[in-house]
């Protein structure tokens, strides 16, 4: 079985997550997505409450047979690490590096260097980086950059913070997250001041 993890805080979950995913998953013949909200990412604050976030990839994903929501994080409770959540799904389903990948942005990719054990992410799996415009190659050490693979994926432009700030001011994000988030975001009032 080959899997492909993707971690984020999720909030929301939006159109750009779910595109880069179904082509990723298509391109590279996986069997399954696990979509894996942070609990508590040791790199981002102010941001709604775990509950929420869980609810909007559920019904992000709902429908797509390949698409899995991983509750790991949120039952380990804690910061979430990533090496942590790596370590513990390939031993949970008997997965071996050559059938883990790990799906992150290059906006993820810059800071990679800073995160918890990234040698040991990068032993442990694969990881596959769908390219977010602006991006130069020149700007990741080449210790990460000679040791990841690059998706072959079209690039799209749509930022979680983004949706936050036009939902703030009032501003459509219609056709930046699916129809059930949206309806979820204004029935919850999230990101109102």
């Amino acid at each position: 079985m080959k899997i492909c993890l993707f971690g984020g805080t999720f909030d929301p979950p939006h159109i750009g997550h779910l595109l880069i995913s179904q082509t990723i998953c298509e391109v590279e013949e996986f069997d399954k997505i696990l979509f894996i909200p942070a609990y508590n990412p040791p790199h981002k604050k102010d941001i709604s409450p775990i509950d929420h976030r869980v609810k909007m990839v559920k019904l992000s994903i709902s429908g797509n047979p390949k698409f899995e929501l991983s509750d790991i994080e949120i039952k380990r409770e804690g910061i979430s690490y990533t090496i942590d959540t790596i370590r513990a799904l390939k031993k949970e389903m008997n997965l071996t590096r050559e059938n883990t990948y790990y799906l992150m942005g290059s906006d993820s990719l810059l800071d990679f260097h800073n995160w918890r054990e990234p040698e040991a992410i990068l032993n442990e799996c694969q990881v596959i980086v769908a390219i977010r415009p602006g991006f130069r190659p020149s700007d990741i050490q080449h210790w990460i950059l000679h040791r990841i693979q690059f998706a072959n994926i079209p690039r799209y432009e749509i930022a979680s913070t983004t949706i936050r700030a036009r939902w703030i001011e009032n501003m459509t994000i219609r056709y930046m997250v699916t129809l059930p988030v949206w309806d979820y975001i204004h029935e919850n009032k999230l990101y109102e001041k």
